[in-house]
């Protein structure tokens, strides 16, 4: 199922929009706690809980959470923050009032490694780090080992970012109502949010998409209808020419992986263009991806006339020849996947890697390569998911951001980030694979924003079946179970009659 990705902005957005349309502030708050309490049920049977609750619409929440579990037999116990208890007006007051039972100040908690405990302290509305007495308690939650249950975000969080800032509820599992925030997916705050499960409470996505949604959480769902599965008619030539740069003698090992990897994914014909001195190294380790010597620029161009994409960087250097390399092929109008040496020698100038009209190129750094070509982006946007936004925007690229939290963006602001992927993925050679993987769907005929996202997600779940011990050059020869899989589970369309 398509998972959506709301900033608070938009989450309280779309809330208005279905309150326009009916939906009261109560019947939110009802339908919030009672899917909170089924997942508890479900999760921690027989348990006592405790339950925390802050002073807004999270603690309203509990209260509604409290009030299930009791009237399902469950032992309940509720503390609350200074001045709940006199607050007479607003959907989490009513909600205070329909428990009806004793609460006590939160001062008075103290945690019990055999409790469940309930954080609905603050939502995604807090704006500044806990302090005082709740930020101990918190803390004291955290060094206990209880099984903490979180409602939206673990408080202490923000909901629309990836850092720490300070004092945060670290939880088993987080219920969040009806899409997923940014914190659940960006590290290293998502770690704190355990597991995650997106509870629907009635605001349909129709409200999302007018409250300005266009991230989602990297899904078979946003890309299976354009993967370029090939057909009866299909011949090698129909399904893609690919091209990969190579370096030197003693530097063609990554553009081997990114064209490997290319021909694994599905493109038909792949070819790394070496320069003299490394053809013969990689003619040696080659079989089914062909050589061909590269003298010059000119040579470059006339070699790759014919290409669908051309996947340029693994260790290529950091020299004026690969610039040379990349603007000739950009001046060209060639389809472009840059990764590595490629986007460091234009440090400080993406500008330079806009696509000529037709043709669309892909950046795919990792985080220092990001820096090192957008100066100080990160740390100047939002989140993550932002700056990534910006890049695409401003270079007309679609940008690829790696790591535990992938991001990937459009020029037009669509967003996805991939957190399907293993840490056994930070070795080296990876991210070389990954190119090739986005160059190789790109060749076929996939759009470059859908090539990054197939490419990013079946990269992760290759290595999520390996597991430990995984090095670069097993993630291709994994890729056939995984698109094994990806191809039986599509829609069959009937096959043409045959003769017998």
């Amino acid at each position: 199922m398509i998972a959506p990705v709301l900033t608070s902005t938009q989450m309280r957005a779309a809330e208005a929009l279905a309150m326009a349309g009916g939906v009261t502030g109560l019947d939110l708050m009802e339908r919030a706690g009672r899917s909170a309490a089924d997942v508890l049920q479900a999760r921690f049977p027989e348990r006592p809980v405790v339950v925390l609750c802050g002073p807004g619409g999270n603690g309203g929440d509990g209260f509604v959470v409290a009030r299930l579990l009791r009237e399902a037999g469950c032992g309940v116990r509720v503390f609350v923050c200074p001045g709940v208890v006199d607050q007479k007006e607003g959907d989490a007051a009513s909600m205070r009032a329909m428990w009806g039972d004793a609460v006590s100040p939160l001062a008075a908690f103290r945690p019990s490694a055999g409790e469940v405990v309930v954080d609905a302290l603050f939502g995604i509305g807090l704006l500044r780090p806990l302090s005082g007495e709740t930020a101990a308690i918190v803390a004291a939650v955290n060094d206990a080992g209880a099984s903490v249950f979180s409602l939206d975000i673990p408080s202490g969080l923000s909901g629309d970012r990836g850092d720490i800032g300070g004092v945060s509820i670290s939880a088993e599992v987080t219920v969040t109502f009806t899409a997923l925030k940014p914190v659940h997916l960006l590290a290293p705050a998502s770690r704190r949010c355990g597991e995650v499960v997106v509870a629907d409470i009635g605001v349909p996505l129709e409200f999302m998409e007018r409250a300005g949604a266009a991230c989602w959480r990297n899904g078979t769902e946003l890309w299976a209808k354009a993967f370029p599965w090939p057909d009866d008619l299909t011949h090698k030539h129909r399904r893609g020419r690919m091209f990969v740069l190579s370096g030197g003698l003693a530097a063609t090992g990554a553009a081997r992986l990114a064209a490997r990897a290319g021909l694994r994914i599905g493109a038909g014909l792949v070819t790394l263009l070496c320069p003299p001195s490394g053809l013969l190294a990689a003619a040696s380790q080659s079989t089914a991806v062909m050589t061909a010597q590269v003298a010059d620029v000119a040579d470059l161009l006339g070699k790759t006339r014919d290409a669908d994409v051309v996947v340029v960087g693994p260790a290529n250097g950091v020299t004026q020849q690969t610039r040379q390399h990349v603007e000739a092929l950009i001046a060209a109008g060639r389809s472009l996947v840059l990764d590595a040496d490629a986007l460091t020698v234009f440090a400080g100038e993406p500008g330079l890697l806009r696509p000529q009209p037709g043709a669309e190129v892909i950046l795919t750094p990792h985080t220092g390569e990001f820096e090192r070509l957008f100066p100080g982006a990160l740390a100047r946007a939002a989140n993550k998911i932002e700056a990534v936004r910006a890049a695409a925007r401003d270079t007309g690229c679609v940008v690829l951001l790696k790591g535990p939290d992938t991001v990937i963006a459009h020029p037009d602001g669509r967003a996805v980030v991939n957190v399907h992927a293993s840490p056994f993925l930070a070795t080296a050679g990876s991210g070389d694979v990954l190119a090739g993987a986005v160059a190789g769907l790109r060749a076929q005929g996939c759009s470059a924003f859908d090539a990054a996202c197939a490419a990013a997600w079946i990269h992760g779940d290759a290595a999520l079946r390996f597991g430990p011990g995984l090095i670069a050059e097993d993630l291709e020869r994994i890729f056939p179970q995984v698109l094994r899989e990806l191809n039986a589970s599509r829609p069959r369309q009937r096959p043409p009659g045959r003769l017998v």
